[in-house]
């Protein structure tokens, strides 16, 4: 069972200032993205920024993981089938919005063991625990056993929609989430334990 995320709260003025960063991000990418930046539009001062977010990548994995529980609610639509279509499009429109963010920050994730805890902490865990909870409703209604979920599974809808979405010119569609949807996912949780 994942991990459930610790939710941030934030005051409304911090509120505006991840707004505005993931306002300047779809509008210049992370590495042209300064606190500068950030800070003057939002009519701050950089002080009370680095005061709560000590560098421009915590800034950027905060505002981009607000952004993301701001918009990602468990659908129900009464189907397994359904509620992953409708994850898919919300991950994939998500993935529009930020994987020029998510590209960027790769390399200092990777060099930043800090930066890399906060990022799984506030991305990953969340989005397990959203895939496991749409699992979770599909197990209560009987369309799956609770033994065919496994990590494996949790990462395949995400991991596969954002991959694409960096991808030049093979941005991922509704026709992909129908794909992976039925010709991935459901054969996978809704096989036969003797296969």
């Amino acid at each position: 069972m994942p991990v459930p995320p610790q939710v941030t709260e934030f005051t409304a003025r911090e509120e505006e200032l991840l707004a505005v960063t993931l306002e300047l991000l779809r509008e210049s990418g992370y590495d042209r993205l300064t606190v500068d930046e950030v800070a003057a539009r939002a009519h701050a001062s950089k002080a009370t920024v680095y005061r709560r977010w000590p560098s421009k990548a915590d800034l950027v994995v905060a505002a981009f993981s607000h952004g993301v529980r701001q918009v990602a609610r468990p659908p129900d639509t009464g189907s397994l089938r359904g509620d992953l279509l409708r994850l898919g499009e919300l991950i994939t429109e998500q993935a529009r919005l930020h994987g020029s963010a998510i590209a960027g920050m790769l390399p200092e994730i990777q060099r930043s063991e800090r930066l890399r805890a906060v990022f799984e902490q506030e991305f990953f865990h969340e989005r397990r625990a959203l895939i496991h909870q749409v699992l979770r409703n599909a197990v209560d209604r009987g369309e799956i056993r609770p033994d065919v979920i496994s990590d494996e599974i949790w990462d395949v809808l995400p991991g596969y929609l954002v991959f694409r979405s960096m991808v030049p010119g093979r941005a991922p569609t509704s026709d992909t989430v129908r794909a992976l949807v039925d010709e991935v996912l459901l054969p996978s949780l809704t096989r036969d334990s003797g296969t």
